[in-house]
């Protein structure tokens, strides 16, 4: 089976203030234009699963993959060259920066990564705004802009890499639910036309229903 990403046997202890086991053996593999969304209670190891997935922790026992390459034991330049090409971040809090227009904001992680010039990754991040059908926003300061659209420049910074996988941590938390389900199309958009991959945090049941498989935790192990 070829896995955009995998996890094998992942153990994650906390050492302080006492040693506590907060994931368990947890193995799990992710298809190439699959959504998949990961439910459980607050407490269960949702979080600190996704900051190892992401190459955030590297302290914990197990093997990641990404695209069949092994990560884990890399060093922390290497991992973050791996994080801005193959991973994109929507988080429930949008970390746009104020300032900046929405343009800027998008382009940032691709002159990060610097594989193109200024003038490609202009283009580039107009051609994600037009997609999320926002290009309209491009030079407003990003502090002049709702809610829901702010989610939306999110996931055009996310997507200017084409990212292998998209990850999100309560992408949905703070939106209504209107806005929530423009989300939602958004990601089903992108998992079929093209063939990315989405694994996502959520609390959301009407959200998780709808993607292709939830992988429910408890108590720092995966149940199904």
């Amino acid at each position: 089976m070829d896995y955009v990403l995998e996890a094998r046997n992942i153990d994650k202890y906390f050492k302080k203030p006492v040693l506590f086991q907060v994931l368990k053996d947890v193995s799990f593999g992710i298809e190439k234009g699959e959504f998949t969304s990961i439910m459980g209670k607050s407490g269960c190891g949702k979080s600190t699963l996704l900051y190892i997935l992401s190459t955030m922790d590297t302290d914990y026992d197990g093997e990641l993959f990404i695209n069949g390459k092994l990560i884990t034991g890399q060093d922390q330049r290497s991992l973050s060259r791996l994080r801005n090409e193959h991973i994109g971040f929507v988080f429930q809090f949008h970390y746009l920066l104020a300032e900046f227009t929405v343009l800027e904001n998008v382009m940032l992680p691709a002159k990060k990564l610097g594989t193109y010039s200024n003038e490609e990754i202009r283009v580039r991040a107009m051609e994600k705004l037009r997609m999320l059908g926002i290009e309209k926003l491009a030079l407003k300061k990003a502090s002049q802009i709702s809610g829901g659209e702010k989610q939306r420049v999110a996931i055009a910074r996310a997507l200017i890499n084409d990212p292998s996988i998209i990850m999100g941590d309560e992408p949905t938390g703070n939106l209504d639910s209107h806005n929530a389900a423009n989300v939602f199309n958004i990601f089903k958009q992108l998992s079929v036309d093209q063939g990315l991959s989405l694994l996502i945090v959520t609390h959301d049941d009407d959200f998780a229903k709808k993607t292709d498989r939830i992988i429910e935790m408890s108590d720092g192990r995966i149940l199904k």
